[in-house]
């Protein structure tokens, strides 16, 4: 059996060493956007090093994007196609905000495998810490198509309902033709985001976007339109990757505010009438008196 769900799950942790400065953190940056338009002061806080403010979900490429989803796939009982395998949905806590330059020591396990009849889900879980304590935790949350069905625990089947009413803010943000292309230069190498070929083989027209350069345009979206351009007050941002995005498409960014600290969001791609790209998104923020942020609250 390509997975064994006992021997995935019992593998020791793996540990090591990444770094990043802020070469790294601009890059990524570029990546999922930022820079447009290139002398505003409000995106230069993402590109110039001398003011440099760290998007949380930098946490997925931090240290080259490893360990990461590929990576994930090459622990004991895990022995899968890759032309299968697809990026289901993540979830990243922030226990702090991320430092522009760093040294810390991530340590990844295989945290669940749920068995979904045509399909395997492997939760790869990555907690990062620095001598100051425990900085992040990421879950991804890896599909694999045509491993499931040996009868074992399907994982939560419940979904947060969708956000009901008019979204607070709409945004729309157009994503690059090579988009992928750069995003990928962030650690990423799969080559289902820029070789056509591997992309047919895999069903698809043409390469996509990596779901989680979607992943940071949207938080990146949040940021700069509820909380002020303020990165220190994510605390946490889970997604389901419903869809995916070709580059040259334009994504549409639904944001609902909710009480208790909350942001719902949901994303379409304009050009194929919103089809759904993420889905059941939540950011937790770290709520201020309105006006402190100099954001007009609805």
């Amino acid at each position: 059996m390509p997975i064994d769900a006992a021997k995935a799950l019992a593998a020791e942790p793996r540990t090591g060493e990444i770094t990043w400065d802020r070469r790294d953190v601009q890059l990524y940056h570029l990546g999922v956007g930022a820079g447009v338009p290139a002398t505003d002061p409000d995106e230069l806080r993402y590109t110039l090093e001398s003011r440099l403010h760290v998007l949380p979900s930098f946490a997925t490429v931090a240290g080259n994007g490893s360990p990461g989803v590929i990576s994930g796939l090459s622990v004991p009982g895990v022995d899968v196609d890759l032309a299968r395998v697809l990026h289901g949905g993540q979830s990243l806590t922030l226990h702090r905000p991320i430092p522009a330059e760093g040294r810390a020591t991530a340590t990844s396990r295989i945290a669940a495998v749920h068995d979904k009849g045509k399909a395997a889900v492997l939760v790869m879980r990555t907690e990062v810490a620095d001598p100051d304590g425990p900085l992040w935790t990421n879950d991804a949350q890896i599909f694999v198509r045509g491993e499931g069905g040996w009868g074992g625990d399907r994982g939560p089947s419940t979904r947060p309902d969708p956000p009901a009413g008019e979204p607070d803010r709409t945004v729309e943000r157009l994503i690059r033709e090579d988009q992928a292309l750069l995003y990928r230069l962030s650690g990423d190498y799969n080559p289902l985001h820029a070789d056509p070929e591997f992309a047919k083989l895999a069903g698809f027209e043409r390469p996509i976007l990596h779901g989680l350069c979607t992943y940071g345009m949207t938080l990146k979206a949040v940021v700069d339109t509820l909380l002020g351009g303020d990165v220190s007050r994510v605390r946490g941002y889970a997604t389901r990757f419903a869809g995916v995005v070709y580059p040259g498409e334009t994504l549409r960014i639904r944001m609902w505010r909710r009480d208790g600290g909350t942001v719902r969001v949901a994303v379409g791609a304009v050009e194929r009438d919103d089809a759904p790209v993420l889905a059941d998104t939540v950011v937790d923020v770290i709520e201020v008196a309105d006006g402190a942020d100099g954001v007009d609250h609805p």
